[in-house]
């Protein structure tokens, strides 16, 4: 299981977890907008919009924005319409990736994704070419110094969670998709913390990069991905030596 949360765990370490709030914001507006369209805007009904308002309030969304973005999924004002697309390619050293976009433009936005992975040595692939490799699973991430794994276990097991896996610094709990949400509030209930929580997409394998010219030409193409405005995740398949890490940071 190590390494499912490679990508996630580098960007806190690089400290390039959308540094800019006004980006934060502009993703996590998309998708309010999105499950409001889909599923409604009233989030007891919707799962998805339930979850998205839930990581606008972690990060201090005002709640004025988060009414105007369910408005617009539910077209009481005018808004964008943003179609949901899943790009998948390879990497450098044949690293599987996958790219969670939401655009009103799929021309640029595919045009723009297929130039990231051509620069760095990767290629845009066809619809499933890599999406097989991975599951969809609630990923919740607990930091290993609040909370014993004994503890942690009792807590997260008992609300419907799947599976723990610890990791140097972190506990990484694995949930159904439709059981993330019990789990993630019954952490909150009681009193647990968390890194990160959110639907993911969860390698079944990991491949091992040890070559430091792929590792900088990898992450460039993470970065890349990830800085566009029209990119909501960046899913990938790799791990990485923590040794080979602080190399990159160099």
């Amino acid at each position: 299981m190590s390494g499912h949360s490679k990508w996630s765990t580098i960007k806190r370490k690089k400290g390039a977890v959308d540094a800019k709030r006004g980006k934060v914001f502009t993703r996590l507006i998309k998708e309010i907008t999105v499950a409001a369209r889909h599923g409604g805007g009233d989030p007891e009904g919707n799962p998805r919009l339930r979850s998205a308002i839930s990581s606008a309030k972690s990060e201090n969304m005002p709640k004025d924005n988060i009414i105007r973005a369910i408005q617009k999924g539910t077209g009481e004002i005018a808004g964008e319409v943003y179609d949901e697309i899943m790009y998948e390619g390879y990497g450098p050293g044949g690293v599987a990736v996958l790219v969670e976009c939401l655009t009103d433009n799929r021309n640029r936005t595919v045009a723009d994704v297929r130039h990231y992975f051509a620069k760095s040595n990767g290629n845009l692939g066809e619809s499933g070419c890599v999406a097989y490799m991975f599951d969809k699973k609630g990923l919740i991430l607990v930091d290993k110094s609040i909370i014993t794994e004994e503890e942690l276990m009792d807590a997260a097991l008992e609300a419907g969670a799947d599976d723990i896996v610890e990791e140097e610094n972190e506990f990484q709990i694995l949930t159904a998709p439709e059981d993330f949400d019990g789990v993630r509030n019954a952490l909150e209930e009681s009193g647990i913390s968390f890194v990160d929580a959110s639907i993911s997409m969860i390698p079944q394998n990991t491949v091992e990069v040890v070559d430091e010219k792929i590792a900088r030409s990898l992450m460039r193409l993470m970065d890349s991905l990830e800085d566009h405005d029209d990119v909501q995740n960046v899913y990938a398949n790799f791990d990485i030596d923590d040794a080979l890490m602080e190399q990159l940071s160099e």
